[in-house]
């Protein structure tokens, strides 16, 4: 798939979660209703200003065996093509991508047909990455159990 990362048909979030990062992307030309630029787009922010070497050491199997989760913000009424925000990975077993209603539409101001639009409606994407694993002898959270969350007042 893509640049190596393989594609899970099922699977839960990380029960051990390493690494959390949010990115944003825009399209502002062509059809609204398909915002798989902009969230392929977000994708690329979310993790392409890391470097996470840590994760060969402390996720069991290393990067080829972390488990990626993204969850996609994207405007009502637009879809995205999954595979080919899928194919922005080069490692790793990602998780069926969420996608939930949450992005925006704007207005550019301009319409340039020559690019394909038909009005000047831009879309934008938010994206969150979070990679980890899950305990070894399990496929992830049992029932309602999620990861573990730290809180700062605790001395973490």
């Amino acid at each position: 798939l893509g640049l190596g990362a393989r594609l899970l048909t099922k699977g839960r979030f990380p029960s051990k979660l390493f690494f959390v990062q949010l990115g944003t992307g825009a399209d502002q030309h062509g059809d609204r209703s398909d915002a798989t630029k902009a969230a392929v787009r977000a994708v690329r922010n979310a993790i392409e200003f890391n470097s996470i070497p840590g994760v060969i050491e402390h996720i069991p199997g290393g990067r080829e065996e972390m488990l990626i989760h993204v969850k996609l913000g994207i405007p009502k009424n637009s879809a995205v093509d999954v595979l080919t925000v899928a194919k922005v990975f080069p490692y790793g077993r990602l998780l069926p991508i969420q996608i939930v209603e949450g992005g925006l539409e704007f207005s550019t101001g301009r319409i340039v047909e020559e690019l394909g639009d038909t009005d000047d409606v831009g879309v934008c994407v938010v994206a969150c990455v979070s990679i980890g694993y899950n305990e070894e002898g399990t496929d992830g959270n049992v029932g309602d159990e999620m990861h573990k969350t730290f809180n700062t007042k605790d001395g973490y």
